[in-house]
């Protein structure tokens, strides 16, 4: 297998590998737009998109990667996240913090004006995770295409199926199989928290009453703890924002610092300690944390394998012309 050094060189591949290959899972294929879009290369003009939004914020891989999840997980990858509406999933608490609905909206904008009604918004949301993941130092992967966007989105859907960052193992491993996911798959996507930030309010309890001991975690880092308790102190603002990496240089990588700083006590959240000490989960995170390449090789697979939750083709769906609202012929 060829391997490429240059990352612009990897993409220059992927982007003409894509023109060749047809690998189909289901109604899904990589290379679904191929020829569907005029001259113009559907994939690449969402890469352009990310990337330009990158390089002014590289907070955004963090924000498309968890967008992706927060569709797929509730109704399946059919966009009804990114559908506004008074009581949609936008609305709901969990999903209040989600960030790059505007990086969505830019590059289905200049897919429409290359080729409209041809690119759905729950594809692009897919290209654009991807392109963010590969920006931020992952490795490339390729996207199965030919979803149709859903037509419902509904607040009490996102509240009923989001996991709680304070889930046990076992219950988050029963809701990632509900929906076709692997253990390993469950770990290896937790390390999108490699990149990004979160609040105070996710995991405040863990600092001064932990499931209400009246005492913090006692599996956190000393070091950690105190540092966590001055930027968020007991009676202070909730909402203020602290990096998921312990490490400065790696705020905006996807590596496997995540699962090195779990195995020395230093995950953030709730579930990010339970999957390190949970014998249900702790050799795949010794695996992702130890194993040279391991996680950057099996990351790609892993959001490829969410990609298939509960996709939409044919008439079940539609291509929303705006992916904020079904197109009104549907009303």
């Amino acid at each position: 297998m060829m391997r490429c050094t240059s990352p612009s060189a990897a993409l220059a591949l992927g982007l003409v590998f894509v023109a060749f290959v047809s690998q189909c899972y289901g109604n899904l294929h990589v290379g679904y737009y191929n020829g569907k879009c005029w001259n113009y290369n559907a994939e690449e003009i969402v890469f352009n998109v990310v990337k330009a939004q990158f390089a002014k914020d590289p907070t955004i891989v963090a924000g498309l990667i968890r967008l992706q999840f927060h569709d797929c997980i509730v109704r399946g990858c059919d966009a009804s996240v990114l559908l506004n509406g008074p009581k949609s999933e936008k609305t709901a608490k969990p999903n209040l913090s989600l960030r790059g609905f505007y990086v969505v909206d830019a590059a289905k904008a200049a897919l429409e004006k290359a080729c409209p009604g041809v690119v759905s918004c729950a594809d692009v949301l897919n290209m654009a995770a991807r392109s963010a993941v590969f920006l931020a130092g992952g490795k490339w992967y390729f996207v199965e295409t030919g979803r149709r966007d859903g037509f419902v989105s509904r607040q009490s859907d996102a509240i009923a199926y989001l996991p709680s960052e304070n889930m046990q193992v076992r219950d988050a491993l029963h809701l990632f199989a509900t929906r076709g996911l692997s253990k390993e798959d469950f770990v290896v996507l937790l390390g999108g928290h490699s990149v990004g930030t979160t609040h105070c309010d996710k995991f405040n309890h863990r600092l001064y009453n932990y499931h209400n001991t009246g005492k913090p975690d006692a599996r956190m880092n000393t070091d950690m703890l105190y540092a966590l308790k001055k930027t968020c102190p007991r009676n202070g603002k909730q909402n203020k924002h602290v990096y998921f990496s312990y490490n400065p240089k790696s705020h905006y990588r996807m590596d496997n610092s995540y699962y090195k700083q779990l195995l020395v006590n230093q995950g953030i959240l709730e579930i990010d300690a339970n999957i390190a000490s949970s014998p249900l989960t702790n050799s795949i995170v010794k695996k992702l944390a130890y194993a040279p390449g391991y996680f950057e090789s099996r990351f790609g697979p892993a959001m490829v394998n969410m990609g298939r939750i509960g996709v939409l083709t044919g008439k079940q769906g539609e291509v929303r012309r705006y992916c904020g609202a079904v197109n009104h012929h549907k009303h």
